[in-house]
């Protein structure tokens, strides 16, 4: 006896339902089992890497600095006298973003490896899959991460900075003029006092936007059956997004302000490389004209804005920046 189509369909919606809850509990569990472990072997492993080759960094950069051929007496002086700010900057903040990839890895791997289990053909293998799928793996993970931190970290700057004290005199020098000092130092204060408020505004004020219209476009692919939601083994990882779009929305906010501090102080490079301060601050206005425009762009909200875009540097120098 066959049953009615709208009965199957019920069914369908039902077991969608209960796979997604099913997958929702059981990935929330294995994140809490399997989490604190990843997280402790990510934070401790980067943490101690940091930390153990900070003093060997120092020392190569400083030495690198002062043999290098590329850069003149003032130059060096200036970048000497800043890196007692950029090794606390350094520290602080790979410490800081070891400890939220730690945590963020460590927590939901699992918990997106449960719902990726609903790839599989057969419903043993789903279920097999959501169980293992993100507990080893995850620690693996882990460790891998970690050595490859590490790699960088003992192999590549070191490798960087070798090639700072061995490159030939006739490449070109960058020469810093003492008058410019000052004018570098304001315009960064500037790009930072105007660039971290305004980026923060416009991620603040256009967040809801980008809250509940990728709510609506979600939704509406779950009902119409698109995108995401085209086959039925991707409709709980892709219910999975629709829950945690929030986090997305904040984490897109952090990102936006943490970029603008670097953004800001890019100023004072520009200042350098055109020999303009008007350049600089106008670099400041633009480089904010620039995130709104692009914010607008992608929320589908008007197009332009009503900040001046006029880029006082190169278009490849201000892509390279964005």
């Amino acid at each position: 006896m066959d049953l009615p189509p709208s009965f199957k369909e019920w069914l369908r919606i039902l077991y969608v339902v209960f796979a997604f809850c099913s997958a929702l509990c059981l990935g929330a569990l294995k994140g809490l089992l399997v989490g604190p472990i990843a997280a402790l072997i990510l934070v401790i492993g980067n943490v101690g890497v940091i930390l153990s080759l900070f003093p060997s960094h120092a020392a190569w950069t400083v030495y690198s600095l002062i043999k290098t051929n590329r850069f003149d007496a003032p130059l060096k002086v200036a970048i000497l006298a800043g890196l007692p700010a950029l090794f606390g900057l350094w520290l602080g903040l790979s410490i800081a973003g070891s400890v939220l990839v730690g945590v963020g890895y460590g927590f939901f791997t699992p918990w997106v490896s449960a719902f990726e289990a609903f790839r599989e053909d057969n419903e043993s293998k789903k279920f097999i899959h959501c169980i293992v799928d993100g507990t080893w793996g995850t620690i693996k993970g882990s460790c891998t991460v970690v050595r490859d931190f590490a790699d960088i970290c003992y192999h590549s700057y070191p490798l960087y900075l070798e090639e700072l004290r061995e490159s030939p005199a006739s490449n070109e020098l960058r020469a810093l003029r003492l008058i410019h000092v000052p004018a570098c130092i304001i315009a960064g204060l500037m790009g930072l006092m105007v660039d971290i408020p305004l980026y923060t505004a416009i991620a603040v004020v256009k967040s809801p936007y980008m809250l509940f219209k990728g709510w609506f476009r979600l939704i509406h692919d779950l009902i119409s059956r698109e995108g995401p939601f085209l086959e039925t083994a991707c409709i709980p990882i892709a219910g999975l997004t629709i829950l945690l779009w929030p986090i997305f929305v904040v984490a897109s906010i952090l990102i936006a302000i943490f970029s603008s501090i670097f953004i800001g102080l890019y100023a004072s490079v520009v200042v350098y490389q055109e020999r303009s301060f008007r350049r600089g601050l106008a670099y400041v206005i633009a480089m904010v004209a620039e995130f709104d425009e692009y914010t607008n762009d992608w929320l589908y909200l008007r197009e332009g804005t009503v900040l001046p875009n006029q880029a006082p540097v190169s278009k490849e120098k201000c892509c390279s920046i964005i």
